[in-house]
């Protein structure tokens, strides 16, 4: 098994690739896709997440070697629209998803979290007395400028958020653009919260689907990244939308650094104390030392 300390950060990755009608094949230490154009050479090193879309094919030898170099695979809707199926990760410590596991089941410590979730969407300091719906309405008034911002900047029209889960075609330009550049940051944050050792299923805004959590951070980022970003690209041509999109959220994710952002902002939202990680042996570069026995504070007779 492949020593993780060996691997690049997540900082430091590439954002994403997305491919659809092709065979992934393994080559040498990278992959190769396969298409009716010819053969595309992807070196995986610092590759975050690889999506395969409809029509595609993947070796045994691929993913194995995609799972060695910590590549989270997700497996997607056309136009990466959808996820079906994920599967990476690039830690075996537990500490992380163990205090989000604590987190959420507390009631006090969850509202702490949540609390802390909303501050990171605004520039001043939420009042101490506002109640969960006074902040929930603080924030679905903030995104809804945001879009009032983008349409108005861009003169893109807007008559809302709307779009048919069963015919995404069917949605306006500006819709079918933000459905785009939101399923690309899903699976961005998607890849950074199992890099982190996190759980997808364990949200505290959103909860009850096994990727909450994955909309909780990614709504940390959409009124900065998708919102204009989705407006921009539909004011400029309203042809191509969902590949034009994907490029441009290439760009923006690098541009925002957003890949440096993410498990650095979960770590102070969920306030991590890395003083607690247990120093004697390290799980990433030792696969197979046994875990720790656990002891309770209050020994039962």
């Amino acid at each position: 098994m492949q020593d993780l300390h060996e691997l690049p950060k997540l900082r430091d990755s590439l954002s994403y690739a997305y491919i659809e009608h092709a065979i992934v094949e393994r080559k040498d230490s990278a992959v190769e896709f396969i298409t009716k154009d010819g053969r595309i050479h992807l070196p995986i090193a610092a590759l975050c997440v690889l999506m395969l879309g409809p029509g595609t094919s993947i070796t045994h030898a691929a993913v194995k070697v995609l799972g060695e170099s910590g590549v989270t695979l997700l497996w997607t809707g056309e136009e990466a629209t959808r996820l079906y199926a994920h599967g990476g990760g690039e830690t075996r410590k537990a500490y992380h998803l163990l205090r989000q596991a604590e987190l959420s089941a507390d009631a006090r410590l969850r509202l702490g979290v949540i609390r802390r979730m909303y501050q990171k969407r605004f520039p001043e300091p939420l009042p101490q007395d506002l109640s969960l719906e006074q902040i929930r309405g603080m924030e679905g008034a903030r995104v809804r400028s945001a879009y009032f911002q983008a349409s108005q900047e861009y003169q893109v029209p807007w008559h809302g958020r709307r779009y048919d889960r069963g015919n995404w075609g069917n949605a306006d330009p500006v819709n079918r653009a933000l459905s785009a550049a939101n399923a690309l940051l899903n699976g961005i944050c998607h890849a950074a919260i199992v890099s982190g050792g996190y759980s997808p299923a364990l949200g505290f805004i959103h909860t009850g689907r096994q990727t909450s959590f994955v909309y909780d951070v990614a709504d940390l980022y959409k009124a900065e990244i998708t919102i204009p970003l989705a407006f921009r690209t539909v004011a400029e041509s309203d042809a191509q939308i969902d590949s034009r999109v994907r490029l441009a959220c290439r760009q923006r994710f690098k541009e925002t650094k957003l890949l440096e952002r993410i498990l650095p902002d979960i770590d102070a939202i969920l306030e991590i104390d890395s003083t607690r990680i247990p120093p004697e042996g390290d799980p990433d570069s030792e696969p197979s030392l046994p875990a720790p026995l656990w002891d309770s504070e209050e020994e039962e007779l």
